[in-house]
């Protein structure tokens, strides 16, 4: 469904992704771990076109994106954002409209819906993250953990094929994370195809049907979140999850 072949990255001069291959069938709920700064982001990123890499390859279905890009690639670019959704840190959630109308946003700009159509798809969303009474409040009224989650009826009210989430508790209080986890738990378990990029390992590993850990730009550990944090293969990976104490788990904390 989504193959990435060679993708690489440079921030003035330093590699933050390094031929990166992955594969991705449909349904797969895909959890990115690793240090920070080891282009986590960034592959969620240039997924979405929001970065442009130099060099490799991203097809979604019969959809093919080689780089760099060229003029006659912009049609293609805008095609792939619509396969895909992003859910960023910061929620980023338009301040002079309500929830409602931020979710109906992208059906009424970019899927040219009707007002009507917009707003019942819009209302659906916001019922299927648990925040539709809030629907006709400003952002600024709601709780971060209620921003996220309209951000996240934002993202799966186009209906994209692959689903990228960047740290989407990180900007959270604390009692407000689980509220979050507990929404894209619901959205993993409907089938959709999930990359989640979060230091929440435990969330991780119960949530993730596979894991990758990335490091320096390089995937070092790729497989079954079982095999991944109880049996991993590489040192730096050993090392990292030692020091977030997720080696030390019991083995009862594997059951979902």
């Amino acid at each position: 469904m989504l193959k990435i072949e060679g993708l690489s990255k440079k921030y003035e001069g330093n590699v933050v992704l390094d031929k990166i291959d992955l594969e991705i069938n449909k349904g797969d709920v895909i959890g990115i771990i690793g240090p920070s700064g080891t282009g986590k982001s960034t592959l969620l990123r240039s997924i979405n076109m929001l970065e442009k890499p130099e060099e490799g390859r991203i097809l979604i279905d019969d959809l093919s994106l080689e780089f760099p890009l060229n003029r006659v690639d912009r049609k293609k670019v805008f095609e792939f954002r619509s396969k895909t959704g992003m859910v960023f840190q910061r929620f980023n959630l338009l301040k002079h409209k309500t929830a409602l109308q931020n979710v109906m946003e992208g059906l009424i700009t970019v899927q040219k819906k009707s007002k009507l159509e917009a707003e019942q798809l819009a209302l659906t969303a916001l019922e299927q993250v648990g925040v539709a009474e809030w629907r006709n409040h400003y952002p600024k009224h709601l709780s971060g953990g209620q921003q996220q989650r309209v951000a996240i009826a934002r993202t799966l009210v186009m209906r994209p094929d692959v689903i990228l989430l960047d740290e989407p508790t990180s900007a959270l209080d604390p009692e407000l994370i689980s509220e979050v986890l507990k929404v894209i738990k619901e959205i993993a378990d409907k089938g959709y195809t999930m990359l989640l990029v979060s230091h929440e390992m435990n969330f991780i590993r119960k949530v993730s049907n596979r894991v990758i850990f990335l490091d320096g730009g390089h995937i070092v550990e790729d497989g079954s979140p079982r095999e991944v944090f109880k049996q991993p293969k590489n040192e730096r990976t050993i090392q990292f999850l030692q020091k977030m104490n997720i080696l030390a788990e019991h083995e009862e904390d594997y059951v979902i």
